[in-house]
């Protein structure tokens, strides 16, 4: 399954890198020749998706690396790590674009350049990207459904970001080629904004992934549903996950009768890991810890359940040395 995972983790990588230089290089190359600032700011665009994803390559491959004893939960961390490098060359394009495309319009205002419209070729190479991108978007969207994969889902928020931006383009181009230059220029401007919203989204959502904002509230009451099943748990006092790549590290913090031997306690906890482990999807590793029930924590909350672990939580280091 794992395999099965990283196959097509690759697979919308390599696609999707592959397409790129081809339209990097064409759009570029017509966008400089056939006079359209718009396709040149897609060609620019094009040339960026192929550095993040030579780079998001690499990063997958080291994600796939098994676990060892530096890396006790494996190096899936590094497909989150991908995606802020995703992310982060998403804005970097979008505000190259955006300085670019307004300069080119400013120029048109105040005289100091003149446009006579783009040439055909740069609307049929925009129309071409298009088709292109909806392919992609789909197909790329599909793989990320399938894998779970940050990166994937990041590269087919990209392609559709690429939609966008070359229907912008193809609007531009064909209203500059009837008299309007200074559309061209703007809708490169529209292209950047766009570019620029992606790469916020992308970075947002990878960034949580990091820092580990799990659980949801969801799955926290899915699993207090499942521990009331379970016997011998009287409370559950302390839920905490971390999201490693695909996988869920879940922590919890049960009470039970304080009358029982270790021995029983124990399975009571082997009982919890191996319920969780087998009824919450995409979880690795399950950490039981267990302890006399405490009557201020009957009847607690998911939401005081979750809050839990912030009360119990170190003090700033400042605090150590007043």
């Amino acid at each position: 399954m794992t395999h099965e995972r990283d196959r097509k983790s690759l697979l919308a990588i390599n696609l999707g890198l592959g397409i790129n230089i081809v339209l990097a290089i064409v759009k570029t190359i017509f966008g400089v020749l056939g006079h359209s600032p718009a396709l040149l700011a897609e060609g620019i665009n094009s040339t960026s998706d192929v550095a993040y994803y030579i780079a998001a390559s690499i990063l997958v491959r080291l994600a796939n690396q098994p676990a060892d004893k530096e890396h006790p939960y494996g190096h899936r961390q590094m497909e989150s790590i991908a995606s802020v490098v995703i992310g982060s060359f998403i804005i970097v394009t979008g505000v190259a674009v955006f300085w670019d495309a307004v300069d080119k319009i400013w120029d048109l205002v105040d005289g100091s350049s003149t446009s006579d419209g783009a040439q055909p070729i740069a609307l049929w190479i925009a129309l071409a990207t298009v088709v292109i991108k909806i392919f992609l978007t789909w197909f790329v969207r599909k793989l990320g459904r399938e894998t779970r994969n940050p990166v994937v889902d990041a590269l087919a928020y990209d392609h559709r970001n690429d939609l966008f931006s070359a229907s912008a383009a193809s609007i531009g181009i064909f209203l500059g080629q009837r008299g309007l230059p200074w559309v061209d220029p703007l809708a490169g401007a529209l292209v950047a904004i766009l570019i620029l919203r992606t790469g916020i989204f992308v970075l947002r959502e990878s960034s949580t992934e990091l820092m580990g904002v799990l659980p949801h509230r969801d799955l926290a009451e899915r699993i207090s549903i499942l521990l009331k099943n379970v016997q011998g748990v009287k409370q559950l006092e302390e839920l905490q996950a971390h999201r490693f790549g695909p996988h869920i590290i879940i922590n919890v913090t049960i009470g039970i009768d304080g009358a029982l031997t270790v021995s029983e306690g124990h399975l009571i906890a082997c009982c919890v890991e191996n319920i969780l482990s087998h009824e919450v999807s995409n979880v690795s590793r399950v950490h039981v810890h267990y302890h006399p029930a405490e009557r201020q924590c009957e009847n607690m909350t998911i939401d005081e359940i979750l809050e839990e672990p912030k009360k119990r939580a170190l003090p700033p280091q400042s605090e150590y040395y007043d």
